[in-house]
């Protein structure tokens, strides 16, 4: 019968194996962090990434797995610097202060250990600044364009200083400037230890699109992928 048909059978296996792997990532993440621990040592790791590539969220879901705590790089120059935005010192300080201060956090951040790192977007374009990382382990969160684009765009580009919206609308502009940016920094990203391509988590999952990929489902990833590096 047509339900006992290669075609009916391997859909069958594949489906069993989506559905594991959703069990997995539901269940097991913190049993796969309890397998990558031992191996990190108490190394950091280093989110980087694009604007709006959810570094921060993926962050915080790797860090409480693995008992770390979490550090917005971002967060920790606004708070030392006295100013309450990226976007304020940039328009006060410009942007040479701005990458003087995240490399000073960095440097701060890589003697340290057990931390979870949200780096800035343009963290990267410093090599000194991969000095600092290093001393952990890297994980560039690869998110494909259109979906930054979207993400962005719904929540406004105020917070973004490198993002100016001018004629054409906000959208247009944006995939415009992220097109710049990351032509300007892929090379910079592609030095990490670790690439997660949500593309590529997509296809796996066999979900729709990237969008419908939660911040667990990426640190779950982030975790298999850590423990094939080391």
């Amino acid at each position: 019968s047509s339900e006992n048909s290669p075609a009916s059978v391997l859909k069958s296996v594949s489906s069993a194996a989506v559905f594991d792997e959703f069990k997995s990532i539901k269940y097991g993440c913190q049993s796969k962090s309890d397998e990558v621990e031992p191996y990190l040592n108490g190394r950091c790791i280093y989110l980087v990434g694009m604007m709006g590539s959810g570094k921060t969220t993926v962050g915080k879901v790797l860090s409480d797995a693995l008992d770390y705590t979490f550090c917005d790089c971002d967060a920790q120059i606004e708070e030392d610097v006295g100013v309450d935005t990226v976007s304020e010192i940039f328009k006060l300080y410009g942007e040479s202060f701005f990458r003087d201060n995240e490399t000073r956090v960095l440097m701060k951040l890589s003697s340290m250990h057990r931390l979870v790192v949200s780096t800035g977007g343009g963290a990267v374009i410093r090599p000194v600044n991969w000095r600092h990382m290093r001393t952990g382990i890297s994980v560039w969160l690869d998110v494909p364009l259109e979906a930054l684009a979207r993400r962005i765009s719904a929540v406004g580009t105020d917070s973004r200083p490198l993002l100016h919206p001018q004629s054409g609308g906000v959208r247009t502009v944006t995939v415009e400037r992220l097109s710049h940016l990351l032509e300007e920094r892929g090379e910079c990203y592609a030095n990490a230890d670790v690439r997660i391509t949500l593309e590529h988590v997509r296809a796996k999952l066999e979900l729709e699109d990237v969008s419908s990929l939660t911040p667990r489902m990426i640190a779950f990833e982030v975790l298999v992928q850590i423990l094939k590096f080391l």
